[in-house]
């Protein structure tokens, strides 16, 4: 059987989940229940990164010991998941017992194979980033270029881990390998490692920073975050007790962002390489949700939480609109004007008016009962082969990350639906007392409908599974192979046309 590994970034706990995390989590989850419909055998991993500096710092900022704010942030996302369904695995936290005590193997492993030693470093430190910072990250007034604030100088004796041992091999691996997607990364990653690697500080003095991972060797430190961090996609699968791990870990793909590639794409491989493990098998990256042409900052005000808009607007509406509306690896901008202008557009009048007018003939011609399918004349045949290819590149696009093509490539077969019932009339033919011939017609559209709903199963759960149990099918009948079969309703099976699963939004809710 085949298998996929599919981890989001455990998100860092020093603030509430926003769209933007709600964006990686919602694809990871479609594209989990995408290869889950196909038969596979998937593992979804997400979950919280809940040490370092940041973490440290806004704890005490809020009064609290850091135990008791990482539980509250740690829990906000975990029901911000759970609200919207998502069908993850296993939700791991990095203060875990489970975690720390595979990073101290890793840690001691390394350790004494002498790939972390003992030195004394003097450099600037950038608290948002929790690293050192070379010249080039600097901007024209010396602040950090993502943080936008003055890195502060320090002089301290700390662990570290040697990059540039390894620089050579991870250029060529990256050259030679389908590693990194989409290609502009790959090339981005290629730059950054034209350059001398400076070592990697992989540890903090408990002096400065008690809340962390304390290293196995030496009790006066504790482990630099991020090498803390990436750990959890080896420690999720059960690394190195559990014997299922490996299978796993040769079919991972990691997702993230665009603002956190220098750690997976470059600290990351040559963790695993220095610890003689397989690389993952690809890190696929994408945008930023921006608002107002800026990307969400809790300073700048603009978050948008991703609970209320979908509270106003439906679950579905949401995941449909983020994988949409996104072209993976490129930023993309989020309003409400955009979101309701493509919801009504996509899901109200081509989705929603194909499926409504076909259940609603169901109901007034039939006896809301699925009629018989009589002999297929070439109209209906050129509009099921439309389908049936719209599904097939449907299919491609998905497993290639390409969301907004395969949804656009099922949006031009669905349009098509609107004009098949539009050409074939079937009214005129039940007052032509052709009733045989419009049940053929309708049964054709009903039968799209359905391949259409288990294709779109994984981006739309919830109204997905209405509408298919509404055409009387079982929940085991909800399998890509059936997305394929235009004879899979029962005749004489009880259709029910239910209330409109996309209503249109006239009016527009305001939305913090």
């Amino acid at each position: 059987m085949m298998r996929i590994y599919l981890t989001t970034p455990i998100y860092y706990v020093n603030a509430y989940p926003h769209l933007g995390h709600a964006y990686t989590t919602i694809l990871v989850d479609s594209l989990a229940r995408f290869y889950l419909l196909k038969g596979w055998k998937v593992f979804f991993l997400t979950g919280t990164d809940e040490h370092g500096d940041k973490i440290q710092k806004s704890a005490k900022d809020k009064g609290k010991e850091p135990h008791v704010f990482v539980d509250e942030i740690s829990l906000a996302f975990k029901i911000t998941w759970d609200y919207f369904g998502i069908i993850y695995n296993k939700f791991i936290r990095t203060t875990s017992q489970e975690h720390k005590k595979v990073v101290q193997y890793i840690l001691q492993k390394l350790y004494e194979k002498g790939e972390i030693y003992l030195d004394e470093y003097e450099g600037l430190y950038c608290i948002g980033c929790e690293r050192f910072l070379t010249s080039k990250e600097l901007d024209e007034e010396g602040k950090c270029k993502d943080h936008k604030i003055y890195p502060q100088h320090i002089k301290e004796k700390n662990y570290f881990f040697n990059l540039e041992k390894y620089r050579a091999w991870l250029k060529d691996y990256i050259s030679k390998n389908d590693l990194i997607y989409p290609e502009f990364y790959k090339e981005e990653v290629l730059n950054m490692l034209e350059e001398e690697l400076p070592p990697l500080c992989i540890s903090r003095p408990k002096a400065r920073l008690s809340w962390g991972i304390e290293l196995p060797f030496d009790s006066n430190y504790v482990t630099y975050v991020w090498f803390d961090a990436l750990i959890n996609y080896l420690s999720g699968i059960g690394y190195p007790e559990n014997p299922e791990w490996k299978d796993w870990w040769i079919n991972a793909h990691h997702f993230i962002a665009k603002d956190i590639l220098r750690p997976h794409a470059i600290y990351w491989p040559i963790m695993l390489k220095a610890m003689e493990l397989p690389i993952y098998k690809k890190l696929l990256v994408h945008g930023y949700w921006l608002v107002d042409k800026l990307k969400m900052s809790k300073s700048l005000g603009n978050i948008v939480d991703p609970i209320e808009v979908a509270k106003k607007f439906g679950k579905d509406q949401l995941r449909y609109f983020l994988l949409r509306e996104m072209a993976f690896g490129y930023d993309a901008d989020f309003n409400i004007s955009s979101f309701i202008t493509k919801i009504n557009a996509d899901l109200a009048n081509d989705y929603g008016n194909l499926i409504y007018r076909t259940l609603n003939l169901v109901e007034k011609y039939f006896e809301s009962k699925v009629p018989s399918l009589d002999e297929l004349k070439d109209i209906d045949k050129e509009f099921l082969e439309e389908v049936r290819s719209a599904l097939i590149e449907y299919e491609k696009y998905f497993s290639q990350f390409l969301f907004y093509k395969a949804l656009e490539r099922l949006w031009e077969a669905i349009r098509r639906g609107n004009v098949y019932i539009d050409r074939t009339t079937p009214w005129s033919e039940i007052k032509k007392k052709n009733e045989k011939r419009a049940g053929t017609i309708i049964r054709v559209l009903l039968e799209s409908i359905k391949s259409f709903a288990i294709a779109l199963y994984p981006v739309m759960p919830e109204t997905s599974k209405i509408l298919l149990n509404n055409l009387s099918l079982s929940e085991n009948e909800i399998n890509w192979e059936n997305v394929f079969r235009f004879n899979l309703l029962k005749t004489g099976a009880q259709i029910s046309k239910g209330k409109p699963l996309y209503p249109r939004i006239e009016k527009i809710p305001e939305v913090s």
